[in-house]
């Protein structure tokens, strides 16, 4: 496209606020027109985000400009809806909602605006056509990615998941469990079988696999290290190991961040890249399906900035060739 997409950031001075504008910066059909955030109004955004020095002299701004095609929110959970409702935004804005307040089917109308749930590997064509997207949630994004071909092929029941997520996943506030201290060779579970992603897990599987069937339990876990999210996921079937690996590969044939490996993996492999890697292992009428992802990029910033190249027409790997952390 020969115009860049012009961009405004809302919440620029968190976790997923700096994602958005590393990625951005070096995307070739995006400029970025704001970044928004009320507390560092005026400083350069390099004194939040300290490795863009050099990149950006752009300072935060206190104000919002509608003179942009495109606004991502990266707001904390349930200040999206405030937001849109203290703030007027032109209707021929789009929107990339970064949190979770539109990723249900019930939230997703607000006012004027109809959100579509934002992973391209259930609804790319809808994406494509969509004027706001509610972004998915990291962990979500993990264990779905893990089910979805078995969900097609009608053959999910009871899912037993764990998943282990770096000290980024809790947001850039410090909480008891967020300090370094506390996360060093320390490790906990959290919210067990009632993590919020649930909900929007069930719902895409049911998108997908219409019966009242699957039911996915859901066990989280804090990890001492900073980014990365790995996920187990436990499932009966009587399908042979060759039958599963085809519907794997053929469900995701075209979908260029997720990959089928034919060896065990590691948090390493995706850490700093769009990527969802899987692995599966059988053992009877038992296999794990194991998934990987960076939760900061393809479970966030990385699968919104995905979502932009779809709505506006570009091939969705556009900014996001992205290298890995080997060492």
């Amino acid at each position: 496209m020969s115009n860049k997409i012009r961009i405004g950031i809302i919440g620029g001075a968190g976790y997923t606020g700096g994602e958005l504008i590393r990625l951005l910066l070096v995307h070739p059909h995006a400029t970025i027109a704001f970044v928004h955030s009320k507390s560092n109004a005026g400083n350069p955004l390099h004194d939040v985000h300290q490795d863009v020095l050099g990149s950006t002299d752009m300072v935060f701004s206190g104000e919002i400009n509608n003179d942009i095609d495109l606004l991502f929110l990266c707001l904390g959970h349930t200040e999206s809806t405030r937001f849109l409702k203290e703030n007027t935004i032109d209707a021929g804005i789009r929107i990339i909602d970064l949190a979770n307040d539109f990723r249900l089917n019930k939230d997703a109308n607000q006012g004027d605006r109809t959100f579509v749930y934002g992973l391209p590997e259930i609804n790319q064509a809808k994406i494509a056509t969509a004027k706001n997207i509610a972004n998915p949630g990291c962990f979500a994004t993990a264990i779905q990615l893990g089910l979805l071909p078995l969900a097609k092929a009608g053959l999910l029941g009871e899912v037993y998941t764990t998943g282990i997520t770096g000290s980024t996943g809790a947001g850039q506030s410090l909480s008891a469990t967020s300090h370094f201290s506390w996360r060093a060779n320390n490790i906990q579970a959290y919210k067990t079988l009632t993590h919020q992603h649930v909900a929007e897990i069930h719902q895409s599987l049911h998108q997908l696999q219409n019966d009242d069937l699957p039911a996915v339990h859901f066990v989280p876990w804090r990890g001492d290290f900073t980014r990365g999210i790995f996920v187990s996921s436990t499932i009966s079937t009587n399908l042979s190991f060759e039958s599963i690996q085809a519907l794997y590969k053929e469900f995701y044939q075209g979908h260029p961040f997720t990959i089928m490996a034919d060896k065990p993996i590691a948090l390493k492999q995706v850490v700093n890249t769009n990527k969802c890697v899987l692995f599966i292992e059988q053992e009877g009428n038992k296999i794990v399906v194991h998934s990987a992802i960076d939760n900061l990029l393809k479970g966030a910033s990385g699968q919104a900035v995905q979502n932009m190249n779809i709505l506006f027409g570009l091939d969705q790997t556009t900014g996001l060739n992205l290298k890995a952390s080997a060492f």
